[in-house]
């Protein structure tokens, strides 16, 4: 699913065009006992209730595709009676009718999903008229296809923070009482996917809040599906790639990432141009290889960093835009802009210097002479009088000043 497919499910996920027929959750203590299982007809939900039942669906889609949403596959194979992708199928089909199904899942989760506290289940189930769009993007008001789905959202739950507060049952400043509180989402998953606005039965939709350390166990031994890493965690390793063989964090270090990052945002930039806007532009080891040499990488470096990128990324190579540093590229921008104003100032105290006649040693001149380059090389020096004097030829044409005043 790319971003626009993404949008054209949460536009559903408003007051006015909401159209979930169901929401059924189950409530977890931190012994992973099931405290608590209800289950709700969403349409008829109190407004405020609706309200944030309904955020919660939506950070479930939220995020960065390819970081907080990532497509993942079903193994053919592994499609079988009992599995992961054969629960979800029956959850679909039941409409999160069957009570016996809904117990079964939960437990699956339970097992699979790794946590230290409490926290909430829900599973939202929804239908969607896919509306035909013509070629230049128009919607006609008919339905190629109806989009069945469900979304499994998982948000902790913990205790509000004490403090003080007024009791209006005493008329008095008191502690206030502390309840448990639903959290934002921290793992979910919409499934099937909806891909090239179709129903993908072989593929879900992920989503985790934590892009560095995703919940995989939950993927692999819950959904079932397999796993994918995210942009973060990309861009990570290959920080970590380079600081193993740049060693300590110097300024000169720090210099060489920026030039890294900077050099990748124009390979970046060439490749756009050459494939496309709407082409993926594939990192290739030998692409690594050539960027970190024109960032003055030796060869040995080189080949370590470029060994480390094909171990780590053998599965599946990298989107360049991943392993992209944006917050680099700024700080570069601003070493440029440093590094020019550093020039600059050179370049002026210098011309200062030439314009008063300060010598290196700070001293200033008694007498000092400014012409323009063509008639520096007939400047001369001859001794008048047994003194030693400038000569300056001076052509009929020619304009005088001495000490601001034309002679």
């Amino acid at each position: 699913m790319n971003k626009k497919e993404v949008n054209e499910i949460k536009r559903r996920f408003k007051k006015d065009s909401c159209n979930f027929d169901k929401m059924v959750g189950c409530y977890v203590d931190a012994n992973k006992e099931m405290v608590l299982t209800f289950k709700e007809t969403f349409l008829n939900l109190e407004d405020e209730e609706f309200h944030k039942y309904l955020e919660i669906a939506n950070k479930s889609l939220s995020g960065t595709v390819g970081n907080n949403l990532l497509e993942l596959p079903f193994d053919p194979d592994s499609e079988i009676e009992g599995s992961g992708h054969d629960l979800l199928m029956r959850l679909r089909e039941t409409r999160l009718q069957d009570e016996k199904l809904l117990i079964e899942y939960y437990n699956r989760i339970i097992e699979s999903y790794d946590f230290v506290g409490n926290y909430l289940i829900l599973l939202y189930h929804d239908t969607y008229d896919i509306p035909m769009k013509t070629s230049d993007e128009l919607t006609l008001d008919e339905s190629e296809e109806v989009y069945d789905y469900i979304i499994c959202a998982i948000c902790p739950v913990q205790l509000s923070k004490p403090g003080l507060g007024y009791r209006e049952d005493e008329n008095r400043i008191g502690a206030r009482i502390r309840d448990w509180v639903v959290g934002p989402v921290d793992t979910a998953f919409t499934f099937p996917c909806f891909s090239e606005r179709t129903t993908d039965l072989h593929a879900c939709l992920a989503y985790t809040k934590n892009t560095k350390e995703p919940h995989v166990e939950f993927w692999e031994n819950c959904i079932g599906c397999g796993t994918k890493k995210t942009s973060t965690q990309k861009k990570n390793a290959f920080n970590n790639m380079l600081n193993q063989v740049l060693g300590e964090e110097t300024d000169e270090t720090l210099e060489t990432k920026l030039d890294i990052q900077q050099n990748l945002s124009d390979f970046i930039t060439v490749e756009t141009e050459r494939l496309g806007q709407d082409e993926p532009i594939i990192l290739e080891p030998q692409d690594i290889a050539n960027i970190l040499t024109d960032s003055g990488l030796s060869d040995i470096k080189v080949e370590k960093v470029q060994a480390n990128f094909e171990n780590y990324f053998e599965e599946q190579l990298p989107l360049a835009e991943e392993i992209l540093d944006e917050k680099a590229l700024k700080n570069n921008e601003l070493r440029v802009e440093k590094n020019v104003l550093k020039e600059r100032v050179v370049d002026l105290t210098k011309q200062l210097k030439e314009a008063t006649g300060v010598t290196e040693e700070g001293k200033p001149a008694d007498i000092v002479v400014k012409v323009s380059e063509d008639k520096a090389a007939s400047v001369t020096t001859a001794y008048v009088d047994g003194k030693k004097c400038v000569c300056v030829p001076i052509e009929p044409d020619e304009v005088l000043f001495l000490n601001g005043e034309q002679i």
